[in-house]
């Protein structure tokens, strides 16, 4: 029997020092991107951000399925990125998903995160309407400038 898609839970209470973020990527089904978004969410959590990934959280790794009348970017992911306090987007490979994902949250006044692995084509309108392009080589040269990123965003919140 096939799960019905639930919107994703968004924790509304998080531990001082720490940022939940929307986080997308262009995502093929099978388990290599499964991996690499592990990879990275784990050095994220080391550096205090926590995710929301429509993929896991809603889809449930194609386990779940959208009900009729519904779709994943209007019904599920545009109220998620409400109620995160940034947006990661791999971008190492583009899509329009992801422009619609960055448009959606500098409209709505979130910091935008854009990480890709070193060397890829960070379009310029991208590159405007992000906060800050970070690249990397493996998932854990991300802990540190996150660490940063969360200390400068939540630093109000923890006085």
């Amino acid at each position: 029997m096939i799960e019905i898609a639930q919107p994703a839970t968004i924790p509304k209470d998080r531990k001082p020092g720490t940022l939940h973020s929307f986080f997308a990527l262009k995502f093929h089904e099978g388990d290599e991107d499964k991996a690499k978004v592990e990879a990275i969410e784990k050095a994220l959590n080391k550096a205090g951000v926590t995710i929301t990934l429509m993929a896991r959280d809603v889809e449930k790794w194609g386990q779940a399925k959208i009900p009729e009348g519904k779709t994943l970017m209007t019904d599920y992911a545009f109220p998620a990125m409400q109620q995160c306090e940034c947006n990661i987007i791999e971008f190492s490979e583009k899509g329009v998903g992801l422009g619609i994902n960055a448009g959606y949250c500098y409209a709505i006044g979130k910091p935008i995160f854009i990480i890709a692995k070193t060397g890829s084509d960070i379009s310029t309108t991208i590159s405007n309407l992000a906060t800050k392009v970070i690249f990397y080589d493996q998932p854990e040269d991300l802990i540190e400038p996150f660490r940063q990123i969360v200390s400068s965003l939540t630093g109000a919140r923890n006085t």
